[in-house]
């Protein structure tokens, strides 16, 4: 594997020629081909920190032959060409970071099939996660993957970092969904990479190795996925505890007890109180729901299904657990208003941190009976190097965010010391068991990382991929690597 690891790379300031905007126009018109600085800033930042790299052009296509003809064009011209879905990425994975083109894929934005018999849809990979999930919602069918971002973020986007959201923890993630893509390589080949089945042991899985790869192998423009029936009814309940590590105890022994809620969402009272200040001053939405005095940690525990009297013998097997641990009174959700309010609770964590003040954002993840020590080892971080964390997450499947805020701290120790802290945080998630990230990616923010997550056999097994599919180089180049 020794050649792999000289991975080709484009130049990371190469000038565009004019006579190579002329081919881009050629293929997708004028009014798909950005060129003036105004136009582009949409384009050269996303939702991590406060990165932004301006791209020298942004091509919009619309078509797989066209993003066939590009991809052609940038890969004999050794272009540097960034994918893009809706730019609400955490780790700076859509960021032209090599400057050169960024293919927008926001006009592949068409649902094209929803097979009721099958429970099949096939979408394009511009298609919003949430009008998504009501266009089938409306045919009495589901697709779980629900990111906190869905009512912006695009399915394709999910692909490219494997999202999953709250409901991951029964349900699964986007790669569990996923049965068949048509993809664009970096050489500009069109193929699918499976087929429209179940089951398939046909040769080496193409499908899921695109899922989580970042964009780095190849320009998704169809998928197809499976799905499940909706279910009808569901309970949810707020269960406040006295400290962050008890709530992470009492969702082991939820477990332990044979019980699979649809939703187990984790946040900490300084998270909730960032977020009712949000609610009120920036959504003009205030939040009603008052938090338990003297208990710093909660858990949104939600079961769904089909049969009402099952689930409430459910949710009274869930607060028999929590009883034996430091918890406080039960919170039932009655009404469908208040569902949405406690959800929006969860749901408004991030922008409500990221409003009062920079972050750096990371969403580590372990196996859930190390939660404890996680959580508390990161309090203990922040102590030894000067920052404060949120804290907030899917924990019911072990994936935390941990959010630390720049508040006062330093330019110069945001950019040197704080990393440091970071790479602790990194360090002790790895000795737990865990990883680096469990839906956000790798991207750029978290690639200096990877040695402590990944064996240098396992990185190069990974570029030689990379090669494979992209000889030159040129698609998301500097992610992950």
């Amino acid at each position: 594997m020794g050649n792999a690891t000289l991975l080709e790379m484009p130049p990371a300031h190469q000038t565009i020629a004019h006579e190579v905007i002329d081919q881009f126009t050629r293929v997708v018109g004028e009014s798909f081909v950005l060129v003036d600085d105004t136009r582009k800033e949409d384009y050269a930042h996303d939702k991590t920190e406060d990165y932004f790299f301006m791209p020298q052009v942004v091509l919009k296509p619309g078509t797989p032959d066209e993003v066939s003809a590009l991809l052609k064009i940038c890969h004999r011209h050794k272009i540097p060409v960034t994918p893009r879905g809706a730019g609400t990425g955490l780790s700076g994975g859509a960021l032209p970071t090599h400057h050169g083109v960024v293919l927008s894929m926001e006009r592949f934005n068409k649902i094209l099939h929803i097979d009721e018999l099958n429970l099949q849809a096939t979408v394009e990979p511009g298609v919003i996660t949430e009008v998504f999930q009501n266009a089938v919602k409306e045919k009495g069918l589901f697709y779980p993957p629900d990111p906190a971002s869905k009512g912006s973020c695009f399915l394709g986007g999910n692909l490219a970092n494997n999202s999953g959201g709250p409901k991951a923890v029964k349900y699964g993630v986007t790669r569990d969904y996923v049965l068949n893509l048509e993809v664009v390589l970096p050489t500009g080949e069109i193929i699918w990479t499976a087929a429209n089945v179940l089951k398939n042991s046909t040769g080496y899985n193409l499908t899921q190795l695109m899922c989580g790869s970042e964009g780095t192998l190849g320009i998704i423009t169809k998928i197809v996925f499976k799905l499940r029936g909706y279910p009808q009814k569901n309970v949810l309940m707020m269960i406040p505890f006295s400290t962050n590590e008890e709530a992470c105890r009492a969702i082991a022994a939820i477990f332990v007890a044979g019980i699979t809620p649809s939703g187990m969402e984790f946040f900490e009272k300084e998270a909730a109180a960032k977020t009712f200040e949000y609610c009120e001053k920036v959504l003009n939405s205030p939040v009603t729901t008052q938090l338990t005095e003297g208990m710093n940690a909660y858990l949104l525990c939600e079961l769904d299904g089909n049969d009402e009297e099952v689930l409430m013998r459910d949710a009274e097997r869930v607060m028999g657990v929590v009883e034996k641990f430091e918890s406080g009174e039960v919170l039932f959700a009655e009404s469908t208003a208040q569902k949405e309010e406690l959800w929006k609770i969860r749901k408004n964590i991030s922008p409500a941190v990221n409003w009062y003040t920079l972050t750096k954002s990371d969403d580590v993840v372990v196996p859930r009976a190390n939660l404890p020590k996680l959580i508390s080892g990161i309090k203990e971080i922040g102590k030894a190097y000067g920052f404060n964390t949120v804290c907030f997450g899917h924990l019911g499947d072990g994936n935390l965010h941990v959010n630390i805020l720049k508040e006062n701290i330093s330019a110069h120790d945001w950019e040197t010391k704080i990393p440091e802290g970071i790479g602790e945080i990194f360090k002790l998630t790895v000795s737990l068991g865990g990883t680096l990230s469990g839906e956000h990616g790798i991207g750029i923010a978290k690639r200096p990382y990877m040695p402590l997550a990944m064996g240098e056999v396992n990185l190069n097994l990974m570029r030689g991929i990379k090669k494979v599919f992209d000889p030159h180089g040129i698609l998301n180049p500097g992610k992950i690597f």
